[in-house]
């Protein structure tokens, strides 16, 4: 294993968002945003919105998003509501951070240079350079979360919350560890990365959950 160099982070204020999908059709892309969470640099909770969808669930997909019925019933507003609430709270100088965070900026329709400043993806950061397969390994948040804050979700179901609270912790373990004389600490947290095993997704464990596509690539039959 060769250690990966350092990347430059962007200037703060940090916020963390997660956006947490219901389905709405039996193929894993129909998926409609049901629960967002904006997460402050102190891990305080700023924002957590339940949005109830405007078209027929399939499935809630409760094991893995901790969404329910109920959940949306009782708490849920509309998505135009909850997207104008979001704005109102993100600062346009924000630093967004999360785990695939490219992918929840789409979802919320938000712009970078806009909306926030800019955006970092803890998969960048996080990543590393495999010397067997001479190429960089990602990891999911389970597994970074797992190894390096102590946190395993042990069959529990994800939550927007408590994943946008790790995302913020992992993202400052990465900007302290990357202060001089920490090479070696930041060396040993990769190979822990690499040496840990890595446990099986929701979508490996379940290509279909009540019905709907999980977009397990070996078992996805729906395009």
């Amino acid at each position: 294993m060769a250690s990966a160099s350092s990347i430059p982070l962007p200037p703060g204020p940090y916020y963390s968002i997660d956006v947490e999908c219901v389905a709405t059709t039996m193929g894993h892309n129909g998926r409609t945003i049901a629960q967002i969470s904006l997460i402050d640099q102190a891990s305080n909770c700023v924002l957590n919105l339940y949005v109830r969808p405007d078209v027929a669930v399939t499935s809630y997909l409760t094991p893995l998003t901790g969404v329910t019925a109920e959940s949306l019933e009782q708490h849920g507003m509309d998505l135009p509501q909850a997207l104008a609430t979001l704005r109102q709270h993100l600062p346009k100088t924000a630093t967004l951070v999360g785990q695939n965070i490219g992918k929840d900026v789409q979802w919320l329709k938000l712009q970078e240079g806009v909306d926030f400043a800019h955006m970092v993806d803890l998969a960048g950061l996080f990543r590393v350079f495999n010397e067997r397969y001479k190429s960089f390994t990602y990891f999911g948040l389970d597994h970074v979360a797992t190894v390096l804050l102590g946190e395993s979700l042990d069959g529990a179901a994800h939550n927007a919350v408590t994943d946008a609270i790790k995302s913020m912790r992992l993202f400052l373990l990465y900007a302290q560890i990357q202060a001089p004389g920490m090479e070696d600490q930041w060396a040993q947290m990769q190979k822990n990365l690499l040496s840990h095993p890595i446990a099986k997704s929701f979508a490996t464990l379940n290509p279909t959950f009540e019905g709907v596509c999980m977009g397990n690539r070996k078992t996805c039959r729906c395009g």
